[in-house]
């Protein structure tokens, strides 16, 4: 069974930075694209970026290039999210997500999902 978890939210001031960690397991996740995903109070969930594991294509949204990097660490089968600048907008829960296959950028199409972990950027 697959299983995504995900840490390193806080409380952060805006213009600050975090690095939000997902750990996987439960199979090999050579052929799958792992993302970041964030839903705000009141708002859908909305994709932030995305990764190939295999070759580590990446896709952001329009609204964290340049500010977020998504990167992974095969050895410890770990995706990350390093989030610089960050503005109070940002605020929301973070969701990990993985799917087989290419990189999209609709939350419906992923089949396994981690808890969440909030970020909060204070003005």
């Amino acid at each position: 069974q697959v299983q995504l978890v995900e840490s390193g939210g806080e409380l952060v001031q805006a213009g600050g930075s975090l690095r939000l960690s997902c750990a996987a397991s439960g199979r090999t996740f050579s052929s799958y694209t792992m993302a970041w995903f964030r839903q705000a109070p009141g708002k859908e969930r909305a994709f932030v970026a995305a990764i190939r594991w295999s070759s580590g294509t990446t896709d952001y949204a329009d609204s964290v290039k340049g500010r977020f990097t998504i990167s992974r660490d095969n050895a410890k089968n770990t995706v990350y999210l390093q989030m610089n600048s960050l503005k109070p907008e940002d605020t929301a829960l973070y969701y990990c997500a993985s799917k087989w296959g290419p990189i999209v950028v609709e939350s419906s199409g992923y089949r396994y999902w981690g808890q969440g972990t909030q970020v909060t950027v204070s003005s």
